[in-house]
């Protein structure tokens, strides 16, 4: 491929053929890196078929193409579908749906694609402002996504994957690493994009955990997690007490679980949550 969309040359000459300009109120801003759009796609273990939100002018949506039996993306921009329908002529495997991905039935999109090509997995270049409800939306969907591969704020990717015990270890960072193995697989300076936004972004992976620890109904775990982290400076007592039917059960709580009373939320690892859970619901 002499000129691939993702290139600096090709983003211009598409954006001024249709004197197409980036709209903040979607979260746009175009890719205008080639190496970076192939290494996502490399390694989004998208053989079978791959959802894409927000394809923007096709950048990613053409490496994913060239690698995935079917690519299917979700579009809210209008002007956009006519665009890529030009861009990837020469890809039939594509196939573009104009609406908003929160609002698709996704587990009846996930099912389809599935009987159809055997594995679907999850690729994008997340608009910033929908990147936490995107995710969420995946991660509950009940048909099998083993593979979420997605480029979102360096901020929000630290949240994700950060280490027990450190300063962006939080909610996010549990409920996820509860569902899935999650890794940040490299950054994308802020240049590497038309119109350039004022941070880096990053490449992170969630691949699903081939077991979940049974923790009964997950929401109601992720909201004990939540509560545990409200005030994130107190100790996770402080926290305790507001959903317990008292300070003494708190603190029974904390002491059954073999916990110090002067621990905080975020010097609990997986398993320490899961334990600490388990000992709050037989309070």
């Amino acid at each position: 491929m002499s000129n691939p969309i993702a290139s600096v040359a090709r983003v211009k000459q598409i954006l001024d053929q249709y004197d197409l300009h980036a709209k903040k109120g979607f979260g746009q801003n175009f890719l205008t890196d080639v190496s970076v759009v192939k290494r996502a796609a490399s390694a989004a273990h998208c053989e079978g078929a791959v959802i894409e939100i927000g394809p923007g002018i096709g950048s990613l949506t053409e490496q994913l193409a060239m690698l995935s039996q079917h690519v299917r993306c979700y579009e809210v921009d209008e002007r956009l579908p006519r665009i890529l329908e030009d861009t990837l002529s020469e890809y039939d495997n594509v196939e573009v749906l104009l609406q908003d991905f929160l609002e698709c039935d996704l587990e009846a999109s996930v099912k389809e694609l599935k009987e159809k090509y055997g594995s679907v997995a999850v690729c994008a270049n997340l608009p910033y402002y929908i990147t936490t409800p995107v995710l969420f939306k995946l991660f509950e969907c009940k048909e099998e996504i083993n593979y979420i591969t997605v480029m979102v704020q360096k901020e929000v990717a630290d949240r994700f994957s950060a280490p027990v015990n450190s300063k962006t270890y939080g909610a996010l960072s549990v409920e996820s690493q509860y569902l899935y193995e999650v890794k940040t697989l490299f950054k994308v300076p802020a240049k590497c994009f038309n119109p350039a936004p004022r941070i880096d972004s990053a490449i992170i992976q969630f691949k699903k955990r081939d077991v979940l620890e049974d923790v009964g109904d997950v929401n109601a775990y992720f909201n004990f997690v939540k509560a545990c982290f409200v005030q994130r400076r107190k100790t996770l007592f402080n926290n305790l007490k507001a959903i317990c039917e008292s300070s003494e059960v708190a603190m029974k709580v904390i002491e059954d679980a073999n916990l110090k009373p002067s621990v905080r939320a975020q010097e609990l690892d997986r398993e320490a949550f899961m334990n600490l859970y388990r000992v709050y619901l037989k309070r």
